[in-house]
């Protein structure tokens, strides 16, 4: 009872320091003051002696946490953390040129599911700032080096560096890549089901009657893009549509390569419904509905549309476009738990977490001839 009572009126940091006090008083001070060891103190403050079966009487306790109270003494949080091995800290790393600051951007949500998660599990976050000078490019491989600095990493990007990563992972560093990835072997991801989510657009543009569809993505191999794709031709295969080459367009400049011209070759060829994935940059969308517009057919009356994901923010304020919803405050805070869990020392594992399905009012029944 003497060290319950003791401990109540004598939590480290409640009371100010000694008038005229101008340095953080020292468990050495404590030790002298409460007649101990420093052993003892820094048994008692951190709580050790309970944990590791050497207990202290009640009495000696006590007037440990009083000497600490009367000091006004708070422990030293980088030396907490220091001796415990760890930091607390969860580090963030974005590889794209520019850390995101709009609140409009793509990644704002997942960095919103991230803090929320953070906070709810104990961590402070650290936001490494390499991709603002290169990134994981060119000079990057010193701001990969930093995120040692925290107990473990979560990476944003679509082209995150392979290499650089695989170091990490062999090195047994806590990282969590958010997005599926399929290299290196050993790395946690935690992505959004993009196959599932292409798939059911797919099929919900079949049962509205289109027996031809196109969709047009960038040219790389993301696998964000490349599961979009995947998920586009499963449903049309399972539709019974054409699922060849032709089904698929790609270019490495949308923008350039997508005329008017071009959309209404295809729409001539039967054509009826075109479909965009979602990129950081939204370049596939821009371009469809510019060339579209050019070629002067009404959506969805002439032709219908749909997009594998939400549009640009600065494209958000006509009608929503048929399509699916990525979960990315969800995405931010499943990372972050996968994290902790890395950082416990759990398995590296892959996470998909389902995409809403979004009806939108760009689709409709393909045109009457």
């Amino acid at each position: 009872m003497v060290a319950k009572e003791a401990a109540g009126r004598a939590r480290p940091g409640r009371a100010p320091a000694p008038a005229g006090r101008r340095a953080r008083p020292r468990q050495a001070e404590v030790a002298r003051l409460a007649g101990v060891s420093q052993a003892t103190v820094s048994l008692v403050l951190s709580g050790r002696d309970l944990a590791t079966g050497r207990p202290i009487s009640a009495e000696t306790r006590a007037k440990v946490l009083d000497a600490a109270h009367s000091l006004g003494y708070v422990p030293d949080p980088a030396a907490s953390r220091l001796a415990a091995a760890r930091n607390n800290l969860l580090g963030v790393f974005s590889f794209t040129a520019t850390f995101p600051t709009d609140v409009r951007h793509s990644y704002y949500p997942f960095l919103v599911g991230v803090e929320q998660e953070a906070a709810a599990q104990g961590y402070d976050l650290v936001l490494f700032t390499g991709s603002s000078t290169g990134g994981a490019g060119a000079g990057g491989a010193g701001a990969l080096n930093r995120v040692r600095l925290a107990d473990g990493c979560l990476f944003l990007g679509r082209h995150a560096p392979a290499d650089a990563l695989r170091r990490l992972v062999a090195d047994d560093f806590p990282v969590v890549h958010v997005g599926r990835r399929d290299e290196p072997e050993g790395l946690a991801w935690v992505g959004a089901d993009y196959v599932s989510a292409s798939r059911e657009v797919v099929t919900a543009l079949a049962g509205l009657g289109h027996r031809r569809v196109l969709l047009v993505r960038e040219d790389d191999d993301a696998p964000a893009s490349t599961d979009r794709e995947r998920g586009f031709l499963d449903g049309l295969a399972a539709s019974g549509l054409p699922a060849g080459p032709d089904a698929v367009f790609r270019s490495g400049d949308p923008r350039g390569d997508l005329t008017a011209d071009r959309v209404r070759a295809w729409v001539a060829d039967g054509v009826t419904a075109f479909v965009a994935e979602e990129t950081d940059t939204g370049a596939a969308w821009r371009a469809l509905r510019a060339a579209v517009d050019a070629a002067g057919l009404d959506c969805p009356g002439q032709v219908s549309l749909a997009l594998l994901g939400s549009p640009p923010a600065d494209l958000a304020d006509g009608p929503a476009p048929m399509g699916f919803d990525i979960p990315r405050p969800a995405l931010g805070a499943e990372a972050v738990r996968l994290l902790a869990t890395r950082i416990a020392g759990g398995p590296a594992e892959g996470t998909l977490v389902a995409c809403a399905f979004r009806a939108g009012a760009t689709a409709g029944p393909p045109a009457v001839p």
